[in-house]
């Protein structure tokens, strides 16, 4: 009798398909786009960064924009998972047509892609897809305006009046060389220093120098012998 076939399993697919093969596999690419500002004379535009996401398992995008906070402008899901057509209309986007340096025409929003991660870098070198190179951000004369007006810093006369009024009220005042006061008390270098001096009634001159490490002042001392015709004079420079 002629020997029965075996039986072929059709549960596991020869083929994977391509939700199977690339399930959990995401692009990722770092972009922006510009945002017009009129009426206002310190910017003519604002850059607005996003993550822009490519779903491999269905050629699908997702966009979000990271919230700044106090922005004052709405930021997050620019664009909920959906797929897009390429600008002539004839079919998908597909991760080829994806790479550095392009535009990305979302909805009449133009994305620049500049970068991406390192996942997205490795697929496409193992797919012998070359990707481009990295882009920067342009200048956004947004965040330099709104980095002086969040810049803090107030003024020495202020800062001793503050100071003034706490120790006024009973409260505490920081003390920033106590730290160096409690690791270096008494610590103190000593240096033999000799001066030349050549006026009329000069010579040479003995001296000490005593360098305190506890609040980082210096000392010199004038070394006197018996004798020797000189006023004495103990210091040279006070601490």
């Amino acid at each position: 009798m002629p020997k029965r076939p075996a039986h072929e399993n059709d549960a596991i697919p020869r083929v994977a398909p391509k939700w199977l093969k690339h399930d959990r596999q995401v692009l990722k690419f770092d972009s922006y786009f510009l945002e017009p500002v009129v009426e206002n004379r310190d910017e003519n535009y604002r850059i607005r960064k996003c993550i822009i996401y490519f779903y491999l398992e269905d050629d699908t995008f997702h966009i979000i924009e990271p919230k700044v906070q106090n922005s004052g402008i709405p930021q997050g899901v620019f664009l909920k998972r959906a797929k897009l057509l390429l600008p002539n209309g004839q079919r998908d986007y597909d991760w080829p047509d994806l790479h550095l340096g392009m535009d990305l025409n979302v909805h009449s929003r133009v994305f620049r892609i500049i970068n991406c991660d390192e996942f997205t870098r490795s697929y496409f070198a193992n797919e012998g897809s070359d990707i481009g190179a990295a882009e920067d951000y342009p200048t956004d004369p947004f965040a330099h305006s709104r980095k002086m007006i969040n810049m803090k810093q107030i003024p020495p006369d202020q800062a001793e009046f503050k100071n003034y009024i706490e120790v006024k009220l009973k409260g505490g005042r920081p003390n920033g060389g106590l730290k160096s006061f409690l690791d270096n008390d008494r610590r103190v270098l000593c240096f033999k220093i000799l001066w030349n001096d050549v006026s009329y009634d000069g010579g040479d001159k003995f001296y000490t120098m005593n360098y305190f490490l506890s609040d980082n002042s210096i000392e010199v001392k004038e070394i006197n012998t018996a004798n020797s015709g000189r006023t004495p004079f103990p210091k040279l420079l006070k601490r």
